[in-house]
């Protein structure tokens, strides 16, 4: 091999979390691989954002009845003062796995988006975990979500298949909570998780990560425009702050995954712990589950093609 091959060959960029085929430019997939999210501007109209609100507001009002299996949750502020059947956008601050309702999996349909998946996710793409996210005013601190990985909640892999798009349906910053994420940390891999030691109570299965960084740790408050959307490893620290307007925020986010990713055993792992935290829950609703059939529940193709010995 010619020596001039052999430089051109160290100075080309190596690619772990991205691949070829998608949108993201060279430069966009090297701020991926450093930082472990790329924001996308204005990538949703108005029309949809008003679509997808809509149809929220009609699940938290009651008015539709909810698709087998999607949770309606609320803040545990909400349900310590009694509040626990209210209904309304001022109590409901959570609806996930909503995968079979076709207006809201517009979000994951759309062309804009896929995309984007291409470049992380490769052409065989899956939805597996839906939410829209409400952050009403006046929840307090408990509206808080805690930095955490996503991964830790996942029974599946490899992770940089994996990721999240969330978008924001109205502007996001630090008054009402917006996201905060600390940039590279998707490079540590795997940590342990906790519930965290709050004294005003945390919502179930909000874990968090047991080890902060340090104070000193680079960290960003990802101010976002309604319509923005970023997309992120699930290893990335990330979290939300409390809303302290007498505004909503409202967001709508999935996972996506490669349809080819393999579920693994979590037994005898700290991920362990927590998928037992979240059978407890499911098993009051649906009576006895099993934690891979709840996340082979929360799939949904969303293009290309199932690997039959996949998700």
């Amino acid at each position: 091999m010619s020596q001039r091959l052999e430089l051109l060959q160290k100075q080309m960029p190596t690619f772990q979390y991205t691949i070829d085929g998608g949108i993201l430019t060279k430069e966009e997939r090297q701020f991926y691989e450093e930082n472990g999210y790329i924001v996308v501007r204005q990538i949703f109209t108005p029309e949809e954002i008003k679509e997808w609100t809509l149809r929220f507001r009609e699940y938290a009002d009651g008015q539709l009845e909810r698709k087998y299996g999607m949770q309606v949750v609320r803040d545990i502020s909400l349900v310590k003062r009694g509040g626990g059947k209210q209904l309304g956008e001022e109590a409901i601050t959570k609806i996930q796995d909503w995968q079979e309702d076709e207006v809201l999996f517009k979000f994951c349909q759309n062309p804009k988006v896929i995309q984007y998946l291409k470049s992380i996710c490769g052409p065989d793409i899956k939805s597996v975990h839906t939410m829209f996210i409400n952050k009403p005013p006046n929840m307090g601190k408990t509206s808080r979500h805690p930095i955490h990985q996503d991964q830790v909640y996942f029974p599946f892999g490899p992770a940089h298949r994996i990721v999240a798009g969330w978008a924001a349906l109205e502007d996001t910053n630090r008054e009402n909570g917006c996201l905060v994420i600390y940039p590279g940390t998707h490079k540590v891999g795997p940590v342990e998780h906790c519930y965290p030691d709050w004294k005003e109570g945390v919502n179930k299965a909000y874990w968090g990560v047991k080890d902060m960084p340090p104070e000193s740790a680079p960290k960003i408050h990802l101010e976002m425009k309604a319509g923005d959307i970023v997309f992120f490893h699930p290893y990335l620290f990330h979290g939300s702050g409390e809303n302290r307007t007498t505004n909503f925020r409202k967001s709508i986010c999935c996972h996506f995954a490669s349809s080819n990713c393999q579920y693994h055993d979590i037994k005898g792992t700290f991920h362990e712990n927590l998928a037992n935290d979240i059978i407890a829950y499911a098993s009051k609703k649906f009576g006895h589950v099993n934690y891979l059939d709840i996340w082979r529940f929360k799939c949904r193709l969303v293009q290309g093609q199932a690997d039959p010995l996949g998700l």
